[in-house]
């Protein structure tokens, strides 16, 4: 499955000009199998998401982007968000604790919501957004550095604020995911990675081939 694994909708994210109904249909004509809502600081959408993933036929999974004292971080599983801002280590342990999974996003982002090199002194996350549609490409490509130097798996998402912005990159996810349980489960597997929409389809990123200058993507199997 291909799966944008973070973007904002507008009801609980005031920076998103993003409707539920909007979302899923430039999703369903990118091709994507399903999207995650992670709203600032909130997972209030879920009923309603849940309704129109329902009524869609279209996969909607929601968790929160989380800004913690070091950077902002994706937690999928943690029904119960913290009611102030904490630390990277405190929300990564509620999330572990709840069964859920910790994603720091756009780590190298230049408005310093990225967790940057303080990912080394966490222990716990169980992805790297390496691939994010709304970061500078080479701020992208030094989160993929990392996870690679660290071994955490690398995912790709639109962090879609604007209809023009969703399904730029996404997550191949091993097997079905039919709700957030099995997504949980599919991205502690750790067989994970990211996916850029190119020429109208969904292409595999080979970055062994992009850092010696020759063809950037091969498509996704």
């Amino acid at each position: 499955m291909i799966i944008d694994t973070h973007m904002h909708e507008k009801t609980y994210s005031s920076d998103s000009f993003l409707s539920l109904e909007d979302i899923v249909k430039k999703s369903k004509s990118m091709g994507l199998d399903g999207v995650c809502i992670t709203d600032h600081e909130s997972n209030e959408i879920k009923d309603f998401a849940h309704q129109v993933s329902k009524q869609s036929g279209f996969l909607i999974l929601v968790g929160a982007e989380v800004l913690t004292h070091e950077g902002d971080i994706t937690v999928f599983g943690l029904d119960d968000l913290p009611k102030e801002k904490i630390h990277a280590q405190q929300l990564i342990d509620l999330t572990l604790k709840a069964g859920g999974v910790a994603i720091s996003a756009h780590p190298f982002r230049h408005n310093n919501r990225g967790m940057g090199k303080f990912i080394k002194n966490v222990q716990g996350l169980s992805g790297i957004e390496a691939f994010n549609g709304s970061t500078f490409p080479h701020h992208n490509l030094y989160a993929y550095g990392l996870s690679s130097e660290l071994s955490i798996p690398a995912l790709g998402a639109s962090d879609a604020h604007t209809i023009d912005a969703i399904g730029k990159y996404a997550t191949l996810i091993p097997g079905n995911s039919r709700d957030e349980k099995d997504f949980i489960e599919a991205v502690k597997s750790g067989r994970v990675s990211p996916v850029v929409y190119s020429n109208n389809k969904y292409e595999s990123l080979d970055i062994n081939q992009m850092l010696y200058n020759k063809p950037i993507y091969k498509e996704a199997i």
